[in-house]
């Protein structure tokens, strides 16, 4: 069966819901992405689509971005996010597979509240390399950056939210799981958390996001890597 297409968007609170055609009379139905039905696209890109198992490709629209203010200051909220809804504690996880070729090509994880409040995590291309990357924004964005040493072009992200902390790892094989950062975050009821991905300078990046799990929050040891 090839892979479904975008046919159309509703627009419900300033997201776009995921709804494609479905094989039966024509009907418009919800489509299953990433295991969910209830996928809001903030930004959706031109060019995506959903395989039989759920996996999501996307090609990335020009000049997208997520940013606040600092050192530049300017702001965008042009970048592609799938959000899905989660409870006030939380972890999720998701597999990123891209080729970053230009500088600030980028895909990752996102968790977000509204667009003065969110975080992204994942490989951004910075000073000619695959970077991991995160940036952190409570009103002004944060950036922090160390060279990623494993294959930046599939890798996993892991986010923790709970009683007001963030804790962000990622894994280069989905079984160990070093700290990337532990920061504050907004305590809030509900969040959206799902795939991100950027390209501030160009348009074309082609990613694969697979393997979303969101679960109560693990609960482990700051230094207990499984």
């Amino acid at each position: 069966m090839p892979e479904a297409t975008m046919s159309r968007r509703t627009i419900i609170g300033g997201v776009a819901a995921l709804t494609l055609p479905s094989a039966v009379h024509g009907e418009a139905k919800a489509h299953v992405v990433l295991g969910r039905r209830d996928g809001a696209w903030l930004n959706g890109p031109g060019r995506w689509s959903a395989n039989d198992a759920g996996d999501l490709t996307l090609v990335t629209d020009r000049a997208t971005d997520f940013w606040r203010e600092t050192h530049y200051g300017f702001t965008r909220d042009s970048g592609h996010f799938l959000g899905f809804a989660t409870p006030a504690a939380f972890t999720a996880q998701l597999r990123i597979r891209g080729d970053y070729q230009q500088l600030y090509d980028q895909a990752g994880i996102m968790i977000r509240l509204d667009e003065r409040r969110w975080v992204k995590a994942g490989i951004e291309l910075s000073d000619g390399r695959p970077m991991l990357s995160s940036v952190l924004t409570d009103g002004r964005s944060d950036w922090a950056t160390s060279p990623y040493t494993h294959d930046p072009r599939d890798f996993w992200m892991r986010a923790t939210v709970a009683g007001g902390v963030l804790r962000l790892q990622v894994s280069a094989d989905g079984k160990v799981w070093p700290l990337v950062r532990l920061a504050p975050f907004p305590v809030a009821p509900s969040y959206r958390v799902g795939p991100m991905a950027c390209t501030p300078e160009r348009e074309g990046l082609r990613v694969r996001f697979s393997d979303l799990r969101i679960t109560p929050p693990l609960g482990k040891d700051l230094h207990d890597l499984s």
